[in-house]
């Protein structure tokens, strides 16, 4: 099989250049699909994993015209009908966003999702869509020829729709956004996306993620399933403004995020001054055990990182931004 493995990939090689990762990469996948076969699992597990994979590559073939931009995901209830304050708040969220130079990445249903895809336009909005019995096909402000994916599985949809985005924004729903609201809090608390702004948008006056913080105060975090400093990695905004206004404050000094042999580094727009950097040194000793905060090349600010306190990594962040 190795031999067989090799000769597909030469050939692969000569019609188009792959690099040494990328080949690496496709020879794992083929010994898995060879082991697959040798397992002899039953046909509905090789449907599962044929459907997936389709799934996610043909997400990621969208996204890939569009990466140069940045994304925002939007959650929420596809009930909400275009009457509701929250349709239209999420229609003018969408449409703040866009003028800014952001795309929307929507479920592509009803209710929350058609309005910000309303909102940003057929141009700034790429849809994911999951096929169900009671909701058919995209909603009428997504272009479903170009910028739109439909999938069969909530999981594979869910990495679609958090892997490129840069900040994510929820609304009120149900249960479908609550699943995504967790996932999305467990990526970010967890380290498995890079660190974003997380909004929780109600109307004025609106007490649904009040409610929401009560049971995570009430019932996770005094039980001692999370501590309270992890309420960091979310915020609570009852308009347009001051939603925007959180999102664009993430990134006002901060880039991105990237983990080193020897710990980590933020890319900033400024690079804090010494006086700064002794102030960081001292907020955050946890980053600073070999020697404290340090400039690296490209305005990037290295530090010492074990990958696991990403609430911190967050507490760093806001600190930067307030610094310079």
């Amino acid at each position: 099989m190795n031999e067989l493995i090799d000769r597909f990939l030469e050939e692969l090689t000569t019609e188009s250049v792959q690099s040494p990762e990328r080949l690496q990469i496709l020879r794992s996948l083929l010994m898995r699909v060879i082991e697959l076969a040798e397992l002899d699992p039953d046909t509905s597990d090789l449907r599962i994993a044929s459907t997936a994979l389709g799934e996610l590559l043909t997400s990621a073939e969208l996204f890939a015209a569009w990466r140069d931009r940045p994304k925002l995901t939007v959650f929420g209830s596809a009930r909400t009908p275009p009457s509701s304050p929250l349709y239209e708040m999420a229609r003018e969220l969408s449409g703040e966003m866009a003028a800014r130079g952001w795309m929307t990445v929507s479920g592509a249903g009803p209710g929350i999702m058609a309005a910000s895809s309303k909102g940003a336009g057929r141009e700034s909005t790429l849809g994911v869509n999951i096929d169900l019995p009671f909701e058919h096909g995209a909603n009428e402000f997504i272009d479903v020829e170009q910028m739109h994916v439909a999938m069969k599985y909530f999981f594979t949809r869910k990495v679609a729709m958090t892997r490129a985005s840069r900040a994510f924004v929820a609304f009120p729903g149900g249960v479908g956004t609550m699943d995504e609201l967790f996932e999305i809090l467990t990526l970010v608390h967890t380290g498995k996306t890079d660190p974003a702004p997380v909004v929780l948008v109600d109307e004025p006056g609106g007490e649904y993620w009040l409610g929401w913080l009560r049971f995570m105060q009430e019932s996770i975090i005094a039980n001692g399933y999370l501590d309270e400093v992890d309420s960091r990695l979310f915020a609570i905004r009852y308009c347009v403004a001051d939603a925007v206004e959180e999102i664009e404050h993430f990134y006002s000094n901060f880039e991105s995020f990237a983990k080193t042999e020897k710990g980590a580094s933020l890319h900033l727009r400024h690079v804090p001054s010494p006086s700064q950097l002794a102030q960081l040194t001292s907020a955050f000793p946890m980053f600073s055990s070999n020697g404290g905060f340090r400039l690296g090349e490209d305005n990037r600010l290295l530090f010492d990182f074990d990958g696991r306190d990403f609430v911190s990594l967050r507490r760093l962040i806001d600190d930067i931004n307030e610094l310079v």
